[in-house]
């Protein structure tokens, strides 16, 4: 599955260059937040549909966007099954997908450019698979997951 969901609390730049650059690499887009309806919208409920979207297994993985990235991150990954990473420059995205598996992509609209925000994308879809040498924590990452995952 080639589908992303890409949510946004505010119509920045980075953002909209996000839609744009994983169109333009062949990738489905979903939209959700200000990207859908063109106005500000709440980051935890903009969150919170990227994530479920991810955690149903209705989208390959998410990108969410805030002011600093930070509300977004933390209210993803309340969500079981979600691994969202905090990635302001390239090779952060890059370890974020080899060492820790995440499936949801956070990033700041204040601190991210449009250029940096490709860089970005290009560093999380270069790993196809984690690093089987964390293999086993990841797997403990899922376990605690599992663990306190609430009904």
């Amino acid at each position: 599955m080639r589908k992303v969901i890409v949510g946004a609390d505010d119509l920045y730049q980075c953002a909209k260059a996000v839609v744009e650059y994983l169109k333009e690499k062949g990738y489905h887009v979903e939209v959700v937040g200000s990207l859908k309806t063109g106005k500000p919208e709440p980051w935890p409920t903009v969150a919170y549909e990227v994530a479920v979207t991810v955690a149903r297994g209705e989208a390959s993985w998410g990108v969410v966007i805030c002011y600093t990235g930070t509300g977004v991150s933390i209210t993803a990954n309340k969500i079981y099954g979600v691994r969202a990473a905090l990635c302001n420059d390239p090779q952060t995205a890059r370890g974020a997908r080899l060492w820790n598996d995440a499936n949801v992509l956070a990033m700041s609209g204040r601190l991210v450019t449009d250029i940096l925000a490709r860089e970005i994308i290009d560093a999380w879809i270069s790993v196809e698979a984690p690093d089987p040498s964390e293999l086993n924590n990841i797997e403990k990452l899922k376990e605690i997951d599992r663990t306190h995952r609430r009904t």
